[in-house]
């Protein structure tokens, strides 16, 4: 018989499976992108996850770990979540580590994320997996009720009443400065 077409069978196969020609494949390598592209639409995209790390799991958890990258893996739905720390800081993270999932799935309203693995590294490690964490900003202390009479006292006289707080705020600035 004669083909209509005149393309060879083996060129119609081919590009009916997107060009691939290594035989089988595992589903999961078909599907890869695919559930890729789904998950990006509904808002699962990696850059969120770095760029608003802080607001989605805390300062607290944000001060010891970073997120270093997600990978969809063969086990099962849902992607790995990679997250650096330190060495001592790792037992702590390992502990609030289903806290962090939870606050990482409620961020994009679905179980995105089913797994989370901590690596570890040093404070100044290998050139690309360097770790700078910052510490915890120090607490100020509570301004002394003495100083904050003193500067209410010297801008009572003030009229305008965003003129008197922006005063009294200076006052407390300078009666509160070390003397030299």
């Amino acid at each position: 018989m004669k083909e209509k077409t005149g393309t060879p069978r083996s060129t119609l196969a081919e590009s009916a499976a997107g060009g691939r020609r290594r035989g089988f494949e595992r589903a999961s390598g078909l599907l890869e992108g695919r559930i890729r592209k789904v998950g990006e639409k509904r808002g699962f995209a990696v850059t969120r996850l770095l760029t608003h790390w802080p607001d989605i799991v805390g300062e607290d958890i944000a001060r010891i770990a970073r997120p270093v990258d997600v990978k969809y893996g063969r086990e099962g739905f849902g992607a790995t979540l990679s997250v650096l720390t330190t060495g001592a800081q790792a037992p702590v993270l390992e502990m609030q580590k289903e806290k962090l999932r939870d606050k990482v799935n409620a961020c994009y309203g679905y179980a995105a994320i089913s797994r989370i693995r901590i690596t570890q590294t040093a404070p100044s490690g290998f050139a690309e997996g360097q770790a700078a964490f910052a510490p915890k900003p120090p607490d100020e202390p509570a301004p002394d009720p003495k100083v904050q009479a003193e500067a209410a006292e010297l801008s009572a006289d003030v009229h305008d009443p965003t003129l008197r707080a922006a005063l009294e705020a200076l006052g407390r600035n300078v009666l509160s400065r070390p003397k030299r």
